[in-house]
C-alpha cells in the first residue's frame, strides 16, 4: 500500500488581545506546553516555538488532513481554555481573533526555526523580520497596504 508523502511547513504567529503582555515567564512555559500538546494531538510535528509576552510564534510540519485554520483555531482555543481553568489571575486572558500563517519551504525550516526560538533576542536587538511578525489581515503588497 502506498502512502502520501507530504512536507507542509507552516509558521504561525498570533497575539494576545490588545497585545497585552500576559505571557510572563511564570505563564509562558505552561501555555507553550499546552499549545505543543494540542499540535501533537493533531499529529503535527512542532519544529519550534517562541515569542514575547504579547505574542506567540509556532513552526510546525502539518499532515495533509490538518488545515492552517483548523490548527490555529484548535491550539488557540485549547490554550485559552487552559489559561482560564488552570492559571490563577488570568480570567480576562484572550487571544486576538486573527493570526498570521506563512508557508515555509523545507530549505528554510532551519532558518525559520532559529528565528522563532530566538524571538526574545530578535526583539531586544531589533533584528525582526517584520513580515513574519504580522498577525492580522493588514498586509503590504507591491508597496501598498490592503
Amino acid at each position: 500500500m502506498r502512502h502520501t508523502k507530504a512536507e507542509i511547513y507552516l509558521h504561525f504567529v498570533w497575539a494576545t488581545e490588545k497585545r497585552e503582555p500576559l505571557l510572563i515567564p511564570e505563564v509562558e512555559r505552561s501555555v507553550y506546553h499546552c499549545i505543543q500538546n494540542e499540535a501533537v494531538r493533531l499529529r503535527c510535528v512542532v519544529m519550534a516555538m517562541g515569542g514575547m509576552p504579547d505574542h506567540v510564534h509556532l513552526l510546525v510540519r502539518v499532515p495533509t488532513r490538518v488545515s492552517a485554520a483548523s490548527l490555529a483555531n484548535q491550539v488557540k482555543g485549547v490554550s485559552s481554555h487552559f489559561v482560564h481553568q488552570q492559571l490563577k489571575g488570568l480570567e480576562h486572558f484572550q487571544w486576538q481573533e486573527g493570526y498570521g500563517v506563512f508557508s515555509i519551504s523545507r530549505s528554510h525550516v532551519r532558518r525559520v526555526a532559529a528565528y522563532v526560538k530566538n524571538q526574545k533576542l530578535h526583539h531586544t536587538n531589533s533584528t525582526l523580520w517584520p513580515e513574519w511578525e504580522e498577525t492580522d489581515e493588514e498586509t503590504v503588497l507591491d508597496g501598498e497596504q490592503t
